[in-house]
């Protein structure tokens, strides 16, 4: 049987890839800037930071650990940050965000285009 520390390293380490695929997916399917930042958004921080987190778990209380423990907090700082700094930077260049039905809208006729493009 294994042990349960492996078990949880396991478990964060599968959490994180799934949020990293997650995200992925979401940088290809979502219809504009600002939502791929939020999915970009997630693919930095949760997915890494779990996947980070399996890693020190895995380790036990080594160097590596401490290691990693300086990157997590690196990423915790500057995750948010740059994801925040890109989507000012390009509402003050005048990237407005699609919303409400315009987005739907827009979504559509994305799909439209897609189909018939010969």
């Amino acid at each position: 049987m294994p042990h349960p520390l492996e078990v949880l390293s396991w478990v964060l380490i599968l959490a994180g890839s799934a949020f990293a695929i997650i995200g992925g997916i979401g940088l290809v399917r979502l219809p504009d800037f600002y939502t791929r930042i939020h999915a970009a958004g997630i693919t930095d921080t949760m997915g890494s930071w779990l996947i980070l987190a399996g890693l020190m778990v895995h380790e036990g209380f080594t160097l590596n650990t401490a290691k990693l423990a300086m990157l997590l907090f690196f990423l915790l700082a500057t995750g948010p940050l740059s994801s925040h700094a890109l989507a000012k930077a390009a509402y003050l260049r005048g990237l407005d965000p699609l919303q409400g039905r315009e987005l739907v809208d827009r979504h559509e006729v994305d799909d439209v285009e897609g189909e018939y493009d010969a």
